[in-house]
């Protein structure tokens, strides 16, 4: 399927109206698709895999800004660092530490999203309220990364008290987070939370930027 243009018109308007950031997932859709998107104005687009990523860039206009969204291991990082414009889903210190390095590397400051864990799934990563304050005590130190914000994903379910339970959690952690800030860091400026199927709930919850995938591109392949 290609790029769904009134979809991507209506869902614009809306979140234009919303101040939220629109991040396009590309993951597993082809060049064309992109380039379709990024014609229609979208410049924020979001993959999930490091070999999937660096593939794109080359083949595509040099002004989009890439978000890496998926699991990121340390050994990866060096190769999107050079391109990414940020990296949501750190979720430890180490990973945060090897950005800067490969950040240093290539003479970048590179934003990222520190990820939290509030799904009630075993399998979705992410960092507990102990490891995330641990993460900002070291972060001052680290001069080729800037903390941008928190990431989070809900819970799979159709229980829809459940997820804005797990948003309105996340949403807590972060106005907590920017009313005790020491000298250091730079206020918190990004949530990031809601997908396609829970954005609207995610945007009453206090995300201002949203991933959206299947709404704009159909199902995955």
């Amino acid at each position: 399927m290609a790029v769904n243009k009134a979809a991507y018109s209506e869902l614009n308007h809306f979140l234009s109206e919303k101040n939220t950031t629109l991040v396009a997932v590309s993951k597993t859709k082809p060049v064309s698709d992109i380039q379709g998107l990024y014609d229609l104005g979208q410049r924020d687009f979001g993959e999930n895999y490091v070999q999937e990523i660096t593939e794109k860039q080359p083949l595509l206009p040099q002004d989009i800004r890439w978000h890496f969204i998926g699991h990121l291991q340390t050994n990866k990082v060096k190769y999107i660092a050079p391109f990414v414009y940020m990296i949501h889903g750190i979720d430890s210190l180490k990973l945060l530490k090897e950005v800067n390095k490969q950040a240093l590397k290539c003479n970048r400051v590179i934003p990222v999203l520190l990820q939290l864990h509030i799904a009630k799934e075993e399998t979705k990563f992410g960092l507990d309220e102990n490891e995330l304050n641990e993460v900002l005590h070291h972060a001052g130190e680290l001069k080729n990364i800037v903390i941008k914000g928190l990431m989070g994903m809900a819970s799979f379910t159709s229980d829809e008290a459940e997820v804005r339970t797990e948003f309105k959690y996340l949403n807590s952690i972060y106005n907590k987070i920017n009313a005790h800030l020491t000298t250091h860091y730079l206020p918190l400026t990004t949530l990031s939370m809601g997908m396609s199927g829970d954005y609207k709930m995610a945007i009453e919850e206090g995300s201002n930027m949203v991933r959206i995938g299947s709404l704009l591109f159909g199902a995955r392949s």
